[in-house]
């Protein structure tokens, strides 16, 4: 296929094996793999996904029965294909080695199933449980990349801000170099509480592609954040390709909530204050604390963006008249015009999805693990949970 563009969310938990053993324990026990897929085909409308529980073995087996019954078929450049979204094979790990000091959650994605296989193999020496997700491994981080790389998959440092068990979010001043091998990452997630002119303001992740991903521990969730890539093909060898920005594929745009949304913004924007005044000490031409980053030439736009199910008035029965309508939820999102929209729901609500898709909304910041407001003209704040 030629030159195309897609939209990907790239961190997906599953919360329950289709026999109902639990692999994400605070996710929803509605989140099988299958449910999973089909939400993100047919009602959100993502093109591609990253689920980050392919290492569980009755995971993988679903997998397998789906292909077997030629409900899904594997890619010769890698990923999954289940109707129209193609499903990257990933796991969440936490890692504690000496050099960390602190739990780094990061994620790694892997081409194929038999790939996948051999990874979770390998995994199983360094941790405890296998069939949980993000449980920690006891393997040190560079040895850990070196093994994705061997393997010919993807390593990402996931939320790198978020309090507690991110790279940056720890409360220990150091810079990612000192605690990962920079030339065996392939790009960062922000998560839900920052963004590109956050991220920028700290010099070692201009090299970088951003990632934007929902972290969805229910249904509704997936999608919340995302990417839109330029591609040849929608498969593995693609997205990797587009990450590390070769043959004219990329991510060309980031979609999110803004920041002031997520629960940890005033903690993330308190820690890259500090952060950016260690590393103006330490690299020349830094931006100044405190002020937006300088963007590298290949930034692509952070496009602020509201989920469906957050628009006042727009409740279960109308968005899923609008599915319906337009398709998906992505087709709603971004190419169903006002007109359109006003035939099938009233103008007011009509109009707040057009203000939510430019950006619009009055945002009241989150903080302390509470997760921010947004309103629209004339309407009471309406929280993001």
């Amino acid at each position: 296929m030629g030159e195309q563009t897609i939209f990907a969310d790239l961190h997906i938990h599953i919360g329950r094996t289709k026999t109902a053993k639990q692999v994400k324990i605070a996710a929803s026990g509605h989140m099988t793999i299958s449910a999973v897929l089909k939400e993100a085909s047919t009602r959100k409308g993502l093109d591609m996904i990253g689920v980050i529980d392919c290492h569980v073995p009755e995971v993988l087996a679903e997998l397998k029965q789906l292909i077997r019954e030629g409900r899904a078929e594997s890619l010769s450049g890698g990923g999954i294909r289940y109707g129209r979204t193609t499903l990257i094979l990933g796991t969440e790990m936490e890692i504690w080695d000496e050099s960390c000091r602190g739990p780094i959650h990061v994620l790694c994605y892997l081409p194929t199933l038999e790939v996948m296989t051999r990874f979770s193999t390998w995994m199983s020496k360094y941790q405890k449980n296998m069939t949980l997700s993000s449980q920690r491994s006891y393997v040190s981080m560079r040895e850990l990349q070196q093994e994705v790389r061997a393997l010919e998959g993807l390593f990402v440092p996931a939320h790198v801000f978020t309090p507690y068990k991110s790279v940056y979010g720890r409360g220990v001043e150091t810079f990612m170099g000192e605690v990962m091998d920079l030339e065996l990452v392939d790009g960062i997630e922000l998560g839900l509480s920052s963004d590109s002119n956050m991220a920028d303001q700290l010099p070692e992740l201009h090299s970088f592609t951003f990632l934007t991903n929902s972290d969805a521990h229910s249904l509704p969730k997936i999608g919340r954040e995302y990417q839109q890539l330029q591609v040849n093909e929608a498969d593995f060898a693609h997205l990797k390709k587009a990450l590390r920005r070769e043959d004219n594929q990329r991510v060309i745009a980031n979609y999110g909530l803004d920041p002031k949304l997520g629960k940890y913004h005033r903690e993330v924007s308190q820690r890259l204050h500090q952060l950016a005044a260690g590393q103006q000490s330490a690299i020349l031409n830094s931006p100044a604390p405190g002020t937006t980053g300088d963007h590298p030439p290949h930034r692509p736009p952070y496009i602020y963006q509201v989920p469906l199910e957050f628009i006042p008035g727009l409740g279960p029965k109308r968005l899923q008249k609008l599915i319906n309508v337009f398709g998906s939820e992505m087709n709603v999102i971004h190419y169903a015009s006002i007109d359109q929209l006003q035939q099938w729901i009233p103008t007011e609500v009509a109009n707040m999805i057009v203000q939510a898709r430019a950006g619009q909304a009055a945002i009241v910041s989150g903080g302390g693990g509470r997760y921010g407001k947004v309103s629209y003209t004339g309407e009471e704040a309406h929280r993001i949970e």
